[in-house]
């Protein structure tokens, strides 16, 4: 079984008492453990080996399992905000709202914490954080669909239907997380460029 990263060992190693730095390493670890083996198999006592501690420690930071799942679904949702909070405001019309948008949800949708979010299902969650989940992603949907209704209004879209079209949209950026691995034959700013540009052409 492979350890966890020297730098997510380290926060651990450290006498620094930093919260914030060993809850980003049980994170890390956790994530990349979800993406190998998947959320099902994956176990605490897994995350605490790679990290060299103990499952009580873990404990200190999360109470179980799916808090730290429903942790690194938000550490994505997290990043698509900071990333759009400057460019989409600027933007000149919907489509260029929608690049702006778009790009940046492709980008974190094919790091570890998005490719979590595209891979393991929600219902994995009991209610209390699928409900918490589902209302962050419905957020988002809503942020396609009113950079769509924004460029069909405008008439830099032409689309019929600006639900279906949000849908689409987040479906094709979904299903490439699934198959992208950092560090493989097409690099994470290839993939993006490239499926921003063909799913504009089609709108």
């Amino acid at each position: 079984m492979p350890p966890a990263s020297s730098l997510h060992r380290h926060a651990f190693q450290t006498r620094r008492r930093d919260r914030h730095l060993k809850v980003d390493a049980v994170l890390g670890t956790a994530v990349q453990l979800f993406l190998e083996v998947g959320y099902h198999r994956a176990t605490l006592d897994e995350v605490a080996q790679r990290l060299s501690i103990t499952k009580p420690a873990i404990y200190n930071y999360f109470r179980s399992k799916e808090a730290i799942l429903y942790a690194c679904f938000s550490r994505a949702v997290e990043a698509v905000n900071a990333r759009t909070a400057d460019t989409e405001p600027t933007a000149r019309n919907g489509r260029e709202q929608l690049r702006f948008f778009l790009g940046a949800y492709a980008e974190v949708m094919l790091t570890d914490f998005g490719m979590c979010l595209a891979i393991v299902d929600d219902r994995e969650l009991t209610p209390r954080w699928r409900d918490k989940i589902v209302g962050e992603k419905r957020k988002i949907d809503r942020r396609f669909r009113a950079a769509i209704e924004r460029g069909i209004a405008d008439g830099s879209i032409v689309a019929k239907n600006a639900k279906l079209a949000a849908l689409f949209l987040a479906g094709a950026v979904n299903s490439c997380a699934r198959w992208f691995r950092p560090g493989g034959k097409f690099s994470r700013e290839l993939v993006v460029e490239e499926l921003v540009t063909r799913l504009l052409e089609g709108l």
